[in-house]
């Protein structure tokens, strides 16, 4: 018999509910038969998928039981499409009724019957002996029991599965459950995870827990919920499994719940038990939420060879190092690594090197990784709101198993698509909470005045995979993002034999080495927005086509080499009229002089690890000429700042951040002259030795970072003028005192110090009682070494 995976290929469920649907809408005698198998259908569909995408080989017997489904299913098919042929008065619909009603009842034993749930587990849980996985699920058709619980139908499930693999799931079961015994008084926990890490594999083996189940006496639920959930069936389940006349604790697990209003729905028939929501979102308090952990190299590799070789490594002679790429790819993500491993099963190396190719350029290793992998977590982007998903879709344009700035993407997402940041940084937090990116754990994320450079965010490489292969769906001169999916010597040959025509897209990613003249060919990108230029080298012709693209807003140049870059043909400038957000990271910026191209729109400047020379030193024109609109100035690790009297003379500044700069040792005395500026940030200057008194002359001043400035001693008598001011911070700091104008901070609210100074703001919290003085824990980070 075919095996489950060819019977399934077609998607038989989604053609007969397309067919159900006709019926219902337009045969009033099978209406109602139609509606209760389009029920039937839609709440079993993602067991279906579930068991397609995991690549597994089933049993023989499994397989036997399937085909029959199948059989069912065909002939129900079949047959609707006979009722749709019949004249709509033709008497043969009272006999298609009956059949109809026969194929339901079969339909129905089916279901009831859970062999589709004891396959599921089989999946999920395989038995290797020696050098041969082994399923051993047949005498559980003979034990089970009647009852609801899904977990009980599965106690006497014999798994024995790889030592590495059953380590990550012993981890995962002992953080859920000292979660469990240390918040007894909670009722809702939660297991959170990107599409295919395995959170529903381990809902299943904590619901088969000896201690679980001794917390709860055996008493545990497992529904299957699903994007499309039954509620009447849900909550019938519920009722009656929470009124057995037995008054005790009790745990129901709802496995794939898709949003917070299906799980409230539930919830509020759960009252009294404990619950277990098992999701792609993030659903449960943080506290009481466990993140599955993707799988650590050796274990990906145990797994990958499992399902390419049934052993735990590549056998000799095969190219282990073929086999180490496809698992470097994988990302330690179990659904990644299980399709692509029975994909390559007993495929020769030469196969592995084009898959290999393929994963490298973002692509899918072939159509079942295709189907299997790109459309299960596709999935997860089906609720977000257009715009959310077209945010995650331009994450594809930064390079893999990077750090992103958090201040870097959110420029481009509120150019992109016409946000303010507040909307911008709320997307961050949806996609986060929908496991679609990580936010690198920052104390003060979320801060009001925090700069978002401090923040990043990381995405899984499958995630990216997925963004670019979305984005390629079209042809290359259609595409809204234009990416380059690795470091290529070279612009694509694609873009290259396509030159001729204009491209479409919108936003533009190159990664290169060093480029010279003749390394770039013309392109016009007349509704290009944001272009992205990542290189290594020390020399870097920008391209010339940069000149033509009128709309740009966003630009974006980082050398990801060891020292600044020098770059040639800024005179493309002269045509980046509407250029809002500029980002330069490890190169020389050119000198500015009174013939500078002035960037009049720019709003945005970033100068990190830059060269900055003689730029902010001239006193002999106004540097607000060149930057009449610039609101949000950083510069960061630029270790050849020597002074700043030029940047004070940019008056449209809302926000200043000079942070890691060894070589800055006083601030002019003409930064009064910023006075709508509310942000300033002194980070980590350790020779800065005093704040001029004209500080105190910045009436909108909000927020003050002076930490790390281990040379300053003291603050300017007159700082408690700033009646502005609502936070400072200044840990490691070497403050001999404070002034005793502070008390007269009357906007204060938190000041972050260490212990040594804590004691000189208790005094002034007498007379600001709002005041929130922190103790900051000391800190030592080099995440500034991944630059």
């Amino acid at each position: 018999m075919a095996s489950f995976i060819d019977l399934f290929a077609g998607d038989i469920t989604t053609q007969l509910l397309k067919l159900l649907a006709l019926v219902a809408n337009t045969v009033y005698s099978c209406k109602g038969i139609a509606e209760r198998l389009i029920t039937m259908i839609r709440d079993v569909q993602p067991t279906i998928r579930e068991i397609q995408y995991s690549g597994a080989e089933l049993s023989n017997h499994h397989q036997t039981q399937l085909g029959v489904f199948y059989e069912i299913l065909e002939k129900a098919r079949k047959l609707c499409e006979k009722v749709l042929r019949c004249n709509r008065w033709n008497l043969k619909h009272v006999y298609h009724a009956n059949k109809m009603k026969d194929l339901e009842k079969k339909i129905s034993r089916f279901l009831n019957s859970q062999i589709l749930l004891f396959v599921l587990a089989e999946v999920c849980h395989l038995r290797v002996n020696g050098d041969r996985i082994e399923r051993n699920m047949d005498r559980l058709l003979t034990e089970r029991n009647d009852s609801l619980s899904f977990p009980e139908t599965m106690m006497e499930i014999e798994t024995v599965s790889d030592p590495e693999i059953q380590t990550v799931l012993e981890l995962g079961k002992k953080k859920v459950k000292e979660m469990m015994f240390k918040f007894t008084d909670t009722h809702l926990f939660g297991i959170s995870g990107m599409s295919g890490s395995g959170k529903t594999t381990l809902a299943i083996e904590l619901s088969k827990d000896d201690d679980v189940r001794g917390l709860f006496k055996n008493k545990v639920l497992f529904l299957t919920v699903s994007r499309s959930p039954n509620f009447e069936n849900l909550e019938s389940c519920i009722r009656e499994f929470l009124y057995d006349g037995v008054h005790q604790r009790k745990l129901v697990i709802l496995d794939d719940v898709w949003t917070r209003e299906s799980l409230d729905r539930l919830m509020s028939k759960i009252r009294g038990s404990t619950t277990l929501v098992v999701s792609r979102s993030k659903l449960a308090d943080p506290r009481t939420t466990y993140n599955v952990e993707l799988l650590k190299k050796d274990e990906a590799m145990s797994l990958l060879c499992l399902c390419a070789f049934e052993q735990n490594s590549p056998p000799s002679p095969f190219n282990k190092y073929l086999v180490k790429q496809v698992v470097d790819e994988c990302k330690g993500l179990p659904l990644s690594l299980k399709v692509l491993g029975a994909s390559l099963k007993n495929k020769p190396e030469r196969y592995w090197e084009g898959v290999v190719k393929r994963l490298l350029r973002g692509e899918a290793a072939d159509e079942t990784h295709e189907s299997r992998v790109f459309a299960h977590m596709e999935e997860s982007l089906e609720n977000l709101d257009p715009k959310i998903r077209d945010c995650f879709l331009d994450m594809g344009a930064f390079p893999e198993d990077k750090k992103i700035p958090l201040d870097l993407l959110t420029s481009v997402w509120v150019e992109r698509h016409d946000v303010d940041e507040e909307t911008a940084f709320s997307f961050v937090l949806r996609l986060a909470d929908k496991n679609l990116l990580t936010i690198v754990n920052n104390p003060r994320f979320g801060d009001v005045h925090i700069g978002y450079y401090d923040v990043f965010v990381t995405q899984h490489d499958v995630l990216r995979d997925l963004a670019l292969h979305m984005s390629n769906r079209v042809d290359v001169n259609r595409r809204e993002r234009l990416l380059m999916p690795k470091t290529e010597p070279m612009l694509p040959r694609e873009w290259e034999k396509n030159k001729d025509e204009p491209f479409d897209a919108k936003i533009v990613s190159l990664h290169t080495g060093e480029m010279d003249e003749m390394n770039w060919f013309d392109m016009d990108l007349p509704k290009a927005e944001v272009l992205i230029l990542n290189f290594s080298s020390d020399n870097y012709v920008l391209p010339p086509f940069i000149g033509k693209m009128s709309r740009l807003r966003v630009l974006v140049i980082i050398n990801n080499g060891m020292s600044p870059a020098r770059l040639h043909g800024f005179s493309i400038f002269a045509n980046l009229a509407k250029l809002r957000s500029l980002w330069l990271k490890r190169v020389h910026v050119p000198e500015l002089t009174s013939c500078t191209i002035p960037l009049k729109n720019l709003h945005k400047m970033h100068l990190i690890f830059c060269k900055v020379k003689n730029s902010f030193v001239q006193t002999s024109f106004d540097i607000s000429k060149i930057f009449p609109s610039l609101s949000d100035l950083t510069i960061d690790h630029c270790d050849d700042l020597l002074e700043l009297k030029s940047i004070f003379g940019i008056t449209s500044l809302n926000s200043l951040s000079i942070t890691n700069c060894p070589r800055i040792l006083e601030l002019p005395k003409n930064l009064s002259n910023v006075q709508s500026l509310e942000r300033l940030r002194l980070y980590a200057c350790p020779e800065l030795i005093s704040l001029p008194v004209e500080v105190c002359e910045l009436p909108c001043l909000k927020y003050v970072d002076i930490s790390q400035c281990v040379s300053l001693v003291s603050l300017p008598e007159k700082f408690g003028k700033l009646g502005s001011l609502e936070k400072i911070d200044m840990r490691e700091c070497s403050l001999l005192g404070l002034p005793s104008s502070v008390a007269a901070l009357v906007s204060l609210r938190h000041v972050i110090c260490d212990e040594e100074t804590s004691s000189m703001w208790e005094m002034v919290k007498k007379v600001v009682p709002e005041l929130c003085i922190e103790v900051a824990k000391k800190c030592f980070t080099v995440d500034w070494l991944d630059d």
